[in-house]
C-alpha cells in the first residue's frame, strides 16, 4: 500500500511539472508573439533613391492584440496579478531616408507675377487635381499686376478645394526630409535675387532631395538654373546651402497640402504646434537665439518681429523691426510681409504705417494689403475720407480680399 502511494505521488509530480512547463511555454510564446506584433520594422538605409510612396497609402496602423499576452488570474487566485507589458506604438510615419524623389506632378511655367498660383497648381496636381494656374489666380490674384499672393491665401484656396493645409514657420531640413520621405511635397517661400538689389519673393515646390549630393529637387515655375530637363520636365537642383541662404527671408515658412485622409500622418510629422498659436512661441525662442548668434542679420531681427507680432507683443515687435530696418532690408521686403504695419499701428504710430505704405506704393501701387494698412492708419488719424479711398483701392485690386471688405462695411 505504501509503495502504491509513493508511485502515485511520483506520477502526480511528473504531471504537475509537465503542466507548469506547458503553461510557461504558452505564456512565453504569447508574450514573444505580442512583442513581435508591436515591434517597429527596421527601414534599411537606401543605397539608391527609392521610389516615392503613393499619396493614397493609408498611415501605418497596429492591429489590436486578439488575446491578452498574460492570462488574467481567476477569481480563486490570491496571488498578485503580473502587469501586462506596455507595447511600444508603431510610428505613424516612416523615418527619413538618404534620398527620395516624388513623381506624378504636372509642371507649369508661370505667367506674369504668377509663381504663387502656378506653384500651388503644381502641388495640387500631385493629388490628381486638374486645376491650372489661371484657375487659382482667378481667386487669389485676380489683378494680374498684383505682386503678392500670400501663403495664407494659398492655404485657404487649397482648403476650399477640399484639401487639408497647414502653414508653418521656422521650418528646418529634418522636417522637410521627413515629409518628403513620407510621400508629401512641401511648398516653401524664398528670396530670389538674380541681380544685386533686384530680389523678390519666390515660391518653390520641393519634390525630393539627396543627402549624398546635398541638394533638393525643386519644381520651379520660373527659374532654369541647374535645370535637369525641360521636356519632360525633371525639376532643378538647389543646394542645401542655397536654401539655407534664401529661406530665412520668409521666416522659413512652409505650406503642407494633403488629402483629408492623410491628416493624422501629416500631424504626426509636423507635431501638434504646427499652424497653431504654440508654433509662434517655439519660433520666438529660435528667433531670439538667431539674433543673439548674429546680431547684424536683418532677417533674424525681422523674423523676431514677425513672431512677436503674431503673439500680439507689439511693443517688442516694433523694436525688432526697427533694428532690422536700421541694419538694412531689401527694398521689396514689404511687398510680401506686413507685420510691421500691424505692430506700428497697434502701438499708436499710424504715421509710421503711412510712411512704410507710401514707400511701397512708390515702387508699385498694385498690392491690396499695403492699401488696406494705409487705410487703417489714415482712419486712426481721423482722416476718414482718405481712409475710405485707400480701403476702396484695396477692395478694387482684389474683391476677394476679405479684410478690406470688412473694414469698408464698418
Amino acid at each position: 500500500m505504501q509503495r502504491l502511494l509513493q508511485m502515485g505521488m511520483t506520477l502526480l509530480g511528473i504531471a504537475l511539472v509537465a503542466a507548469v512547463s506547458y503553461l510557461a511555454a504558452t505564456r512565453s510564446g504569447a508574450v514573444l508573439s505580442a512583442i513581435a506584433d508591436h515591434r517597429p520594422q527596421p527601414v534599411p538605409l537606401a543605397t539608391e533613391l527609392p521610389a516615392a510612396p503613393t499619396a493614397s497609402e493609408p498611415p501605418n496602423t497596429v492591429p489590436p492584440p486578439t488575446e491578452s499576452p498574460i492570462p488574467l488570474p481567476t477569481a480563486t487566485e490570491t496571488a498578485t496579478a503580473t502587469p501586462a507589458p506596455t507595447a511600444t506604438p508603431t510610428p505613424l510615419h516612416q523615418p527619413a531616408v538618404a534620398g527620395i524623389e516624388l513623381s506624378g506632378i504636372t509642371h507649369s511655367w508661370q505667367t506674369w507675377n504668377n509663381c504663387g498660383p502656378a506653384t500651388l497648381a503644381m502641388y495640387l496636381s500631385y493629388y490628381g487635381s486638374t486645376l491650372n494656374q489661371a484657375d487659382v489666380a482667378a481667386v487669389i490674384r485676380p489683378n494680374q499686376d498684383d505682386k503678392n499672393a500670400g501663403p495664407e491665401e494659398l492655404a485657404q484656396y487649397a482648403r476650399a478645394q477640399g484639401f487639408g493645409a497647414v502653414l508653418g514657420v521656422h521650418g528646418n531640413h529634418d522636417l522637410l526630409r521627413l515629409l518628403l520621405s513620407n510621400g508629401i511635397p512641401v511648398l516653401i517661400e524664398t528670396w530670389h535675387e538674380p541681380e544685386p538689389d533686384n530680389g523678390m519673393g519666390h515660391y518653390r515646390l520641393l519634390t525630393g532631395y539627396d543627402d549624398r549630393e546635398q541638394h533638393w529637387v525643386v519644381y520651379d515655375s520660373y527659374d532654369t538654373v541647374n535645370l535637369r530637363g525641360a521636356d519632360p520636365y525633371l525639376g532643378l537642383v538647389l543646394s542645401y546651402e542655397e536654401v539655407d541662404r534664401l529661406w530665412p527671408a520668409f521666416n522659413r515658412n512652409y505650406l503642407v497640402v494633403f488629402p483629408p485622409e492623410q491628416e493624422i500622418l501629416v500631424r504626426s510629422i509636423l507635431g501638434p504646434a504646427a499652424g497653431e498659436p504654440a508654433m509662434w512661441e517655439e519660433a520666438l525662442v529660435a528667433a531670439r537665439a538667431e539674433v543673439e548668434a548674429n546680431p547684424e542679420d536683418p532677417y533674424a531681427w525681422f523674423n523676431l518681429g514677425s513672431d512677436l507680432t503674431a503673439l500680439e507683443r507689439h511693443e517688442e515687435a516694433v523694436e525688432a523691426y526697427a533694428r532690422a530696418e536700421a541694419i538694412g532690408l531689401p527694398r521689396r521686403m514689404l511687398w510680401y510681409q506686413f507685420g510691421p504695419f500691424e505692430s506700428y499701428l497697434s502701438v499708436g504710430q499710424p504715421e509710421k504705417v503711412i510712411a512704410l505704405a507710401d514707400f511701397v506704393i512708390a515702387q508699385t501701387d498694385q498690392i491690396e494689403e499695403v492699401w488696406y494698412w494705409k487705410g487703417l492708419a489714415l482712419q486712426a488719424q481721423g482722416d476718414l475720407t482718405s481712409a475710405r479711398q485707400a480701403l476702396e483701392r484695396a477692395a478694387n485690386l482684389n474683391p476677394n480680399f476679405a479684410p478690406a471688405q470688412a473694414a469698408l462695411s464698418n
